[in-house]
């Protein structure tokens, strides 16, 4: 099955923090692209739901954002290391900062490729 989003996501691994309420729980990310990412935990928030997602880039840069979960798989502890996608696909909605330093960083990656 091909990948019919826009932008092409880009595989890329970096520890968020994101919540609900606050951005208490941690994450992975899988791939990332300027429009979204892939949340690889155990703690997922059902479709629809806004969440507010926390990290620091490799330069340090500090990004904070909101984003609506689209889809979201949960799986038993026992079996995340077994199923690929174990997590939650979020579009990103709106910036709270470092929006200039995140879209930076996906065109690197674009360019990397």
């Amino acid at each position: 099955m091909s990948d019919k989003r826009s932008p092409t996501r880009h595989k890329k691994r970096f520890s968020v923090h994101f919540g609900v309420e606050e951005a208490n729980r941690v994450a992975f990310t899988e791939d990332v692209s300027l429009t979204g990412m892939f949340l690889r935990s155990l703690n997922v928030c059902p479709p629809n739901t806004k969440i507010r997602i926390e990290f620091l880039l490799e330069n340090e840069n500090s990004v904070v954002l909101e984003a609506r979960v689209m889809w979201a798989k949960k799986v038993p502890q026992n079996l995340f290391h077994l199923v690929k996608k174990s997590g939650m696909g979020v579009r990103i909605l709106r910036f709270h900062s470092g929006e200039e330093h995140f879209r930076r960083f996906c065109n690197e990656i674009t360019l990397g490729c």
